[in-house]
C-alpha cells in the first residue's frame, strides 16, 4: 500500500483546513510516509501566499463546520485549484448532506467521522484516479488539436470527430452514448452491430461484476452467443472470476440479425481504458470489405478514446447516483427516493385518475434473527428480501427499504386485486426462502399491508400510506405471516405451505 502511494522519494503534499489534531493523526496514519499533510488552523487558513506557490496540494481535507464558516470569496479561490481534489469531512453532529450537494460545491466526496484507515485510503485513491482522468482529458484535447492540423484536408473526418465529441457529452446514460456512437461510427465505416461490456474487479474478493449492453433485442440463440463473447472478453481483460452480470438493451426493438451470418462482417474489439486500467470494451460487427487508411485508423482510435472517457464518466455518475438513490445493503431504493416517487405518482393520479397501490412489508420477529444468529445473518436476510422484491416487480414498480426490516412497494396502474395477488406472491416467496448461517438453518416470514386508490376513487391521496400502515398493523396483530387489505379483507397464510 505504501509503495503504491509514494511519489518517488518526495512526499506528496496535502492540505488540511482546520483539522483537529485527532483528524490529522488519523489521516497521516492512513496514508503513510508517501504524503505530507500540512494542516492550517481555522484562524490561519491558506490565502494569497500559499495559493500562489508553485507546488499545489493533491488533496485538501476540510471539515464541514470549517467549510460553512469560510467566506464565499475564499471558497471560490479554493475551487480554482484545479489539480487539487477537495474532500469534505462530516462529523456526527453535522446535518446530513446529499451527495449531489457535495458534488455541486466542487468536492470529490464526503467521508464521515471517525476517519478510519479504509475511508481515508479510499478517498485518496479516488482523488488520484480523478486527477489521472483529468490529465488524460487534457492530454487527449492536445492530441485532438494536433490531429486537426495534420488532417486539415480531411473535412469529413474532422466533422466525424466533432460529432463524436459532441454526442459524448450530451448524456450520462451509457445506453444513449453507445447508441449515438453507433450512428457516428457509421460515418466512417459500416457498423452493423455495436455491443459493450464493462467490468468492475473487487480486489478484496477477487470477483468481477459485469454489465453488458447488447445492440438490441434478438432471439435467444443470438443473444446467448453475444453474451458468451462479451463475458469471455470481460474474463480475459478484467481478471478474476465473474460473480454476476446484468444486461441492458441499447435498442429495445427486436430486429432480424445483421451480424456476421447475414452480412459477412467481421468482429472488432475496442478496449476502453482509464489511465492504464481497462474497464470495458466495445465489440463491433463491421463490413469485412472495408479497408481504412492510417489517418482513418487514427481517427477511429481517437473516437474510441473519447467514447471511453465519456462512458467512464457515465458509469461513475451511475454508480454515484446508485449510492445516493439506493439502500447500500439491499440494493433497492431508499426511503428518500420512495418519498419523491410517491409524490410524483400521486400527482399523476390526480391528473389522470389511474389506479395506484402500495404494499407495506415487514419481516416478522426480525429482532429474534439478529439476537439468535447475529447481525450478519440479519443482513443476509435483508439482502435476500431485496432480491425477492426486485425479481417480483415490473420495471415501472418501485421497491424501497422504508426503515430497518420494513419495506414498501409502489405499484402504479395496479388495482387492489392485482396488488393483493402480488403481495401474496411475495409473502409466499419469503416464507419459502431457506437461510443457513454458520451451519444453522432458519427461515423467516413477512406480514404485508395493502392499500389502493382505485380509478375514480375520491379518497384523499395522502391516506394511501396511512391505510397501508394500518393494514400492516392488522396483519401483525392477527398473527403475522399474512396479507391484509386496507378495506378489511384479509388472507391468513400462516397455515399455507
Amino acid at each position: 500500500m505504501k509503495e503504491h502511494m509514494r511519489r518517488g522519494d518526495r512526499p506528496e503534499l496535502m492540505w488540511g483546513l482546520g483539522l483537529t489534531e485527532a483528524q490529522k493523526k488519523q489521516i497521516e496514519s492512513a496514508v503513510g510516509p508517501g504524503f505530507f499533510l500540512r494542516n492550517f488552523p481555522e484562524g490561519k487558513l491558506p490565502w494569497n501566499k500559499e495559493l500562489n506557490q508553485a507546488e499545489k496540494p493533491s488533496a485538501t481535507w476540510i471539515p464541514m463546520k470549517v467549510w460553512k464558516d469560510i467566506s464565499d470569496n475564499r471558497k471560490e479561490e479554493y475551487k480554482r485549484l484545479e489539480d487539487t481534489q477537495r474532500i469534505l469531512i462530516q462529523d456526527e453532529q453535522d446535518d446530513p448532506v446529499e451527495m449531489e450537494q457535495v458534488l455541486e460545491q466542487g468536492f470529490l466526496t464526503v467521508i464521515t467521522s471517525p476517519l478510519t484507515r479504509r475511508k481515508v485510503q479510499d478517498a485518496v485513491f479516488r482523488a488520484k484516479e480523478v486527477t489521472s482522468m483529468y490529465s488524460d482529458i487534457y492530454r487527449m484535447t492536445e492530441e485532438i488539436m494536433l490531429e486537426r492540423e495534420l488532417l486539415a484536408r480531411k473535412t469529413d473526418q474532422l466533422l466525424f470527430l466533432n460529432r463524436v465529441l459532441t454526442t459524448c457529452t450530451e448524456s450520462l446514460d451509457p445506453a444513449i452514448i453507445l447508441a449515438n456512437a453507433k450512428e457516428n461510427l457509421n460515418m466512417l465505416l459500416p457498423v452493423y452491430e455495436l455491443h459493450a461490456v464493462f467490468w468492475q474487479h473487487q480486489e478484496a474478493s477477487g470477483l468481477t461484476n459485469v454489465e453488458m449492453f447488447l445492440d438490441r433485442k434478438a432471439d435467444s440463440r443470438q443473444e446467448n452467443e453475444w453474451m458468451e463473447t462479451l463475458l469471455d472478453c470481460a474474463e480475459r481483460m478484467g481478471g478474476g472470476t465473474i460473480s454476476g452480470f446484468q444486461i441492458t438493451h441499447i435498442d429495445l426493438v427486436n430486429r432480424p440479425a445483421m451480424g456476421t451470418a447475414s452480412r459477412n462482417g467481421r468482429v472488432v474489439t475496442m478496449p476502453l481504458a482509464a489511465g492504464s486500467t481497462h474497464f470495458g470494451s466495445l465489440v463491433l460487427t463491421v463490413d469485412s470489405g472495408v479497408r481504412m487508411g492510417k489517418d482513418e485508423v487514427d481517427t477511429f482510435k481517437a473516437a474510441a478514446n473519447h467514447l471511453g472517457l465519456a462512458l467512464r464518466n457515465a458509469l461513475t455518475f451511475k454508480e454515484v447516483k446508485l449510492r445516493a438513490d439506493h439502500d447500500a445493503l439491499t440494493r433497492i431504493y431508499n426511503r428518500h427516493t420512495f418519498d419523491e416517487r410517491l409524490v410524483y405518482e400521486l400527482k399523476r393520479r390526480q391528473r389522470y385518475g389511474h389506479e395506484l397501490s402500495l404494499l407495506m412489508v415487514d419481516l416478522d420477529h426480525f429482532k429474534n434473527v439478529n439476537d439468535t444468529y447475529g447481525h450478519k445473518a440479519g443482513d443476509m436476510v435483508l439482502k435476500e428480501m431485496g432480491r425477492i422484491l426486485r425479481s417480483a416487480l415490473r420495471s415501472t414498480d418501485l421497491a424501497a427499504r422504508y426503515g430497518g426490516e420494513e419495506f414498501v412497494v409502489l405499484l402504479p396502474h395496479t388495482s387492489e386485486a392485482d396488488a393483493h395477488m402480488l403481495a401474496e406472491r411475495i409473502r409466499s416467496r419469503v416464507q419459502k426462502a431457506a437461510f443457513s448461517f454458520e451451519d444453522r438453518d432458519f427461515s423467516v416470514t413477512a406480514s404485508i399491508g395493502v392499500a389502493s386508490l382505485e380509478s375514480g376513487c375520491f379518497s384523499r391521496d395522502e391516506d394511501l400510506l396511512l391505510k397501508a400502515d394500518k393494514a400492516l398493523y392488522e396483519a401483525k396483530h392477527n398473527g403475522r405471516n399474512m396479507v391484509v387489505v386496507s378495506n378489511g379483507r384479509d388472507t391468513t397464510c400462516s397455515a399455507r405451505q
